[in-house]
């Protein structure tokens, strides 16, 4: 399974962050508009994320729910059909929730530095610095923190959980 370690923080304002994300990578964003569906799992998260394009990926993931830097373990299996996917998986698992979201996606080195605009929620930046293998947590911790140095996010702003925890303690 491919590992990363990441961290999600509440932002005030993302205009601000975006040039300080765009000096960092060095290169152009890319927009994504991304609508998740999460399922029933008892092992972990299931996601299946569709894009306005009619792809789609189906995303298995497992990591705790804390504050600050974690290692996160992730599968991602792409389609082509996500609605009809959507509609099997519901069927056979249940949907617990969805997230909608408008994403600029920054890459810098192999970190994605993702700036969110989730409906319902708000503003956000996540981090994800993927792990090479064999590589230790604690070197993908540390760039996550220098990272979010050089965005300016203090510690006190990380959250825990995904935006689907947060929309459902913010109905």
């Amino acid at each position: 399974m491919a590992r990363n370690v990441e961290i999600k923080a509440r932002v005030d304002n993302l205009d601000a962050i975006e040039p300080l994300a765009a000096a960092l990578s060095g290169r152009e964003p890319v927009s994504i508009a991304q609508d998740d569906t999460f399922f029933a799992c008892a092992n972990g998260r299931l996601k299946l994320r569709a894009f306005a394009d009619g792809a789609g990926e189906l995303i298995f993931y497992r990591r705790s729910d804390e504050a600050g830097p974690k290692e996160s373990f992730y599968v991602v299996s792409r389609t082509d059909s996500p609605d009809t996917l959507r509609e099997a998986l519901t069927l056979a698992y249940g949907a617990i929730g969805r997230v909608r979201k408008q994403r600029l996606l920054y890459l810098a080195g192999r970190t994605r530095i993702h700036l969110d605009r989730v409906e319902g929620l708000g503003e956000f930046l996540e981090l994800e610095v993927v792990l090479r293998d064999g590589e230790t947590v604690e070197a993908g911790m540390e760039e996550a923190r220098s990272l979010m140095d050089g965005l300016g996010v203090a510690p006190e702003r990380l959250l825990s959980g995904a935006y689907l925890d947060l929309l459902a303690r913010n109905p």
